[in-house]
């Protein structure tokens, strides 16, 4: 690997991200897959497993700004090891516990371990890759969330008819182990004419910055806050709820979840990387790259209300085929604000911003967890439907009236030759 040019190891290094990201998302999912499982398992009601899914939420969401900071400070390659072996392990601690309360301590332990890994992903792609071809790389490489979620629904279901629950934590937690070998071997940083073409293609000198303190004066950082916080809570929804929705509401069995519970992730999937393709395009001629973002997401956004049908059209296949429309938005939203951090600011700002908005996005979901926990169990699902269907355009507004290009107070203007700037 030594003699692997730089053009060629960093697609490479992005199907290292691809794996860790779909065994992160793999590791998060099993929970709501063996919902009914594990409800019985530990004699849970809703707001029970809603307890447990905000167990895993509120490290998470702990974890975040932390875990960004840790990314900047210590760099992509050491701090996804260490997530990578952590979350593994976590996953590997739930499979082997019998009591309820060791299985919500490593529950946490996944949450305070995988946040490290999109600040992660995020500094890579910024310091590795060019504003031509940004939007691309980040959402193949997230793309491991979708893919990760098509993947878990008959993996989990599969491992758990064959042999037992336990089988399906212990299995993806040992595969993450050997994952993590490979990244320590392959991974290194971008030699310095790589990390300066990435940065100066967004109009930063390579070395700007934020400090702390700058960062939460800026206008842009509160609008993806928000943004965040809004629009993130559907995503998780799906991830932690739709698995156990429709095995309770919609009379399908694990086995079935097995067989079909994947259609609305690869949907997300393909919308999340094809969106993600066509800002890139809008980029390529001529509109300023935040401003594709903007538009994309916009229309994704438009898309969203479709949501509010489902509790009128309880059928199965329209469940499915409404979150299909519902997922691909979410990650349409998810994989491309991520690119809106690397356009807004400096490349030695985006993990910590990567990290403190991920974690206002989870903060969002564990109340909009409760939320959901207590209409649930009233059966009143509707209401739950009728709060997503409006969130994303909410978020939209939002984006348009707050994020910009965000620059340090030093900085002066700078002219790049074939470089675009942001606008």
């Amino acid at each position: 690997m030594a003699l692997l040019s730089p053009y060629r190891r960093r697609w490479i290094i992005l199907a290292l991200i691809f794996c860790a990201i779909l065994l992160n998302y793999i590791d998060r999912q099993i929970l709501s897959i063996l919902k009914p499982t594990l409800k019985c398992e530990f004699g849970l009601d809703d707001r029970g497993y809603a307890l447990l899914v905000n167990i895993f939420a509120v490290c998470y969401a702990t974890m975040y700004p932390v875990a960004g900071w840790l990314v900047d400070r210590f760099g992509a390659r050491r701090m996804m090891l260490i997530g990578i072996v952590a979350w593994s392990s976590a996953c590997i601690g739930a499979g082997l516990t019998r009591t309820f309360s060791r299985f919500g301590f490593f529950r946490g332990m996944l949450g305070l371990a995988e946040p490290v890994a999109f600040p992660s992903q995020l500094r890579v792609v910024a310091t590795w890759f060019p504003g031509k071809l940004r939007a691309t790389a980040n959402s193949v490489s997230v793309a491991g969330s979708s893919i990760g979620a098509v993947i878990a629904p008959p993996l989990i279901s599969w491992l758990a008819i064959r042999f037992n629950w336990h089988a399906a934590f212990i299995v993806p937690g040992v595969i993450g182990l050997g994952l993590a070998v490979l990244w320590w071997l392959i991974y290194r940083d971008p030699p310095p004419e790589v990390a300066r073409e990435a940065a100066e293609s967004s109009g930063f000198a390579s070395s700007e910055a934020f400090t702390w303190p700058q960062l939460w004066r800026t206008r842009s950082l509160w609008g993806i806050l928000l943004c965040r916080f809004i629009s993130d809570p559907v995503w998780y929804f799906c991830l932690f709820w739709l698995p156990g929705y429709l095995q309770e509401r919609s009379g399908l069995s694990l086995a079935a979840i097995g067989m079909v519970g994947w259609i609305p992730f690869l949907a997300a999937d393909l919308g999340g990387v094809g969106s993600s393709m066509w800002s890139d395009r809008l980029v390529r001629r001529g509109i300023a790259p935040l401003r594709a973002r903007k538009l994309m997401l916009t229309a994704a956004a438009a898309c969203a209300p479709v949501a509010a049908l489902t509790p009128y059209l309880p059928h199965p296949a329209v469940t499915i085929a409404l979150f299909c429309v519902v997922g691909a938005v979410s990650l349409s939203w998810l994989f491309t604000l991520s690119v809106v951090v690397a356009e807004t600011f400096p490349t030695g700002n985006v993990g910590s911003v990567m990290g403190i908005a991920a974690g206002f996005g989870a903060t969002g979901a564990i109340v909009f967890n409760v939320f959901v926990g207590r209409v649930m169990e009233t059966l009143s699902s509707g209401q739950v439907f009728a709060v997503m269907a409006v969130l994303h355009p909410v978020a939209a507004i939002l984006l348009w009236t707050m994020v910009r290009p965000e620059r340090p107070n030093s900085a002066r203007p700078q002219v790049v030759a074939g470089a675009t700037s942001p606008a």
